[in-house]
């Protein structure tokens, strides 16, 4: 993306869902709403999600996932083939129960239609958008698998219908797109078949492309703990541009690794700590890039929470990315008056034959989602 600036603040993804907004979804579950009537909820609260984004100085903002009740069903439920005998919920947060009795079908089109949400969400805003949509990993995590002979074959289906979205995002103007896979860190021995997958959703589509790799968000809790060693060296094949990453809650220690493994393209660096309520002061973020910039230089690195700020308020989610935004305005104003540093670059993916040949380098007001 061009005429970004050093340092480029952005969100992870998902935005806040304040209670009343909550209540009115589930009402939708309960049959008490209708579809048209939810249709423009979610309008009227993607609209105040970026609104909040552009009043606190974000560079690329989401549209919130407030489409999505959770990170999985809106995907499985569109998806050709895809069993749910029960779609009324408790409450809307819930997982459906999913299985899949057959093959997915091929299709040439993109059934689950995020080319129309992003559009909805272009047509809002004049800069530049980040979308966002979970993987083929982990969506197959929520499926009940009858149709193919192993796990990897049902993740690569997924990854089929998800590169059919890619390139129908491609189309409609889409120029940064992330994959989610926020239940890989709970299986750490099939980061190869996330990673083969991956490759099949990026494949023929020419945007930038990030990957969301956290230790998980529902109810702003870590589903697992550990240290991303485990991505590696498998990741150095995605072809993706940009790894990001949680940082801010578990401490940097994992950056070294990021380095030490050879990682030579964007670090997404997570700052903001999304599972706590206390407001992180823009002094704090500022040495927390300072830090970073120790390992990573800046044109690589892009500023963002932990993860999606779906479980904070929505006035905690407008004060932690307004410190996020003087925290980066402070150190781009400190690399400034060193020497101009230029923002980042088009990203270019490399081969993994070219990879290893090559040589590394040294309101209006908010309604208020995570994976």
């Amino acid at each position: 993306m061009r005429g970004l600036p050093a340092l480029p603040t952005t969100v992870v993804g998902s935005y806040p869902v304040p209670e009343w907004m909550e209540r009115l979804k589930t009402d939708y579950y309960r049959g008490r709403m209708s579809q048209s009537q939810l249709d423009d909820l979610h309008e009227m609260a993607i609209k105040a999600a970026l609104c909040d984004q552009e009043l606190a100085g974000i560079d690329i903002v989401s549209d919130g996932e407030l489409r999505r009740d959770n990170d999985i069903d809106y995907f499985l439920a569109r998806m050709p083939g895809v069993e749910i005998a029960e779609r009324a919920k408790d409450y809307y947060f819930d997982y459906y129960r999913v299985r899949l009795p057959a093959p997915l079908p091929p299709s040439g089109h993109a059934p689950i239609g995020l080319a129309d949400d992003f559009a909805f969400t272009a047509s809002q805003c004049a800069g530049p958008i980040k979308f966002s949509f979970t993987g083929p990993f982990s969506l197959a995590q929520r499926v009940r698998n009858e149709a193919y002979p192993d796990q990897r074959e049902l993740v690569l289906a997924m990854a089929r219908v998800l590169n059919a979205e890619a390139r129908a995002l491609a189309d409609r103007g889409a120029e940064l797109l992330q994959i989610d896979e926020p239940f890989l860190a709970g299986h750490p021995d099939q980061v190869s078949t996330a990673v083969e997958a991956i490759n099949v959703v990026t494949e023929g589509v020419d945007v930038g492309w990030a990957l969301h790799v956290c230790y998980g968000n529902r109810y702003a809790r870590p589903l697992w703990e550990g240290h991303y060693d485990f991505l590696f060296p498998a990741v150095l094949d995605a072809q993706v541009d940009q790894l990001v990453l949680e940082f801010a809650r578990k401490g940097y220690q994992d950056l070294p690794v990021v380095a030490k493994f050879g990682w030579d393209r964007g670090i997404g660096l997570g700052v903001i700590d999304v599972k706590s309520s206390e407001v992180e002061t823009p002094e704090l973020i500022a040495a927390r890039i300072r830090s970073a910039l120790e390992l990573v230089p800046a044109e690589r690195l892009t500023i963002n929470p932990d993860c999606g700020l779906r479980n904070v308020s929505g006035a905690v989610a407008r004060a932690k990315l307004a410190a996020m935004v003087l925290g980066t305005r402070t150190v781009r104003a400190e690399l400034a008056a060193r020497e101009p540093v230029a923002g980042p670059p088009q990203p270019v993916r490399k081969s993994p034959a070219a990879a290893e040949s090559a040589t590394p380098p040294a309101d209006r007001n908010t309604v208020s989602q995570g994976v």
